[in-house]
């Protein structure tokens, strides 16, 4: 029994990996493109996590996923943004900078 729960595990954990993996892929693509629209440059080319959790919502339970990002307005000096998602799902996503207009 304790074999069969060790495999479990295991196979548990590397879900959670490939997951976690695709999730920050979709992450990375949803920055590149929102830094493209307001004509921003995405630094790094990477996203980074910075809070895990689990979210209850009417399409049931979902891992929701903070992520950190960094990009420049005009080449200069470096600012921070935020991306979060619920499962794979853009659930918010800020500039902290104002909005412009055409943005939704």
């Amino acid at each position: 029994m304790s074999n069969l729960l060790a495999v479990f595990f295991l196979l548990l954990l590397g879900w959670f990996w490939l997951d976690s993996l695709r999730a920050r892929e979709i992450a990375t693509e949803i920055c590149k493109e929102a830094c493209a629209r307001r004509e921003l440059q995405f630094l790094d080319q990477t996203v980074a996590l910075r809070r895990l959790g689990l979210a209850w919502k009417a399409e049931g339970l979902r891992m929701r996923r903070v992520y950190r990002f960094d990009f420049s307005e005009e080449g200069v000096g470096r600012r921070n943004g935020y991306l979060v998602m619920r499962g794979m799902t853009l659930e918010d996503l800020s500039f902290g900078l104002p909005t412009q207009a055409g943005d939704a």
